[in-house]
């Protein structure tokens, strides 16, 4: 039987989604829950890649198991066997051809920056803390510029090896909350730190750059063109469409 779960987590404690040597990783506490209930596991996949520090709101796990499960004990039974800060809220049968990644159609995420003028303990490690005034109608006129299918280069970690670099974001705006602003983009398909070299590119708008300048960073295809990368953990992987 092949499965679709959707998961949150916070991702402080771990070096990313993927498994690696140098830390512990989501996937190897979400493999290891599987394994405890069904003994073996085949095609797991997750939906996306994440850095170290990086949270999901919804992330997406495809997996196939020699047995089955009703799907509501199935979300007990991995809660009961993953640590609090990752948990199950969904799952479903899919069909074998489904792949938690090559399926996706559209990820969304959000990235949440705590503006007030004094950092804030219970946001240590969910938002970055950046305080000062922003002018949200210049921030929504810089991110309008990136709609569309463009090739994000600028956007793209220096030293990455892609070469396709084009990808079409369907939206992209900022909204206020109090002292927290929040940036949402979606897409269908992110290169790596797109969307943190967004967020550290449009906050310095208008102290650096203008609304103006975000077609000729996207243009230039030069990643010293753009602003600094914003840390990882105020970036959450908020939604995901199949």
């Amino acid at each position: 039987m092949k499965y679709l779960i959707r998961l949150s987590f916070v991702g402080t404690a771990y070096c990313g989604w993927q498994t690696q040597k140098n830390g512990p990783s989501v996937q190897a506490c979400v493999m290891d829950a599987v394994r405890k209930i069904f003994g073996e596991v085949s095609e797991f996949s997750g939906c996306s890649r994440t850095d170290s520090g990086v949270h999901a709101v919804d992330f997406c796990v495809s997996f196939s198991v020699p047995g089955q499960m009703p799907c509501e004990k199935l979300i007990l039974a991995m809660n009961a066997n993953l640590p609090k800060d990752i948990a199950v809220h969904s799952a479903c049968p899919v069909s074998e051809d489904f792949h938690a990644r090559y399926s996706v159609k559209k990820k969304e995420y959000r990235y949440r920056i705590y503006t007030g003028a004094v950092r804030s303990p219970f946001l240590e490690d969910r938002a970055w803390h950046r305080p000062g005034e922003y002018d949200l109608d210049l921030l929504n006129k810089a991110a309008e510029a990136l709609r569309g299918t463009h090739d994000f280069r600028s956007f793209m970690a220096a030293g990455s090896k892609i070469e396709d670099c084009t990808r079409t974001v369907f939206d992209a705006r900022f909204e206020a909350d109090g002292d927290d602003l929040y940036f949402y983009v979606s897409a269908d398909g992110f290169l790596y730190n797109m969307v943190r070299i967004m967020v550290g590119t449009l906050t310095d708008v208008p102290r650096r750059f203008s609304p103006e300048d975000m077609a000729e960073i996207l243009s230039a295809k030069d990643r010293s063109r753009a602003g600094m990368t914003a840390p990882a953990h105020g970036l959450y992987l908020y939604r995901v469409e199949y």
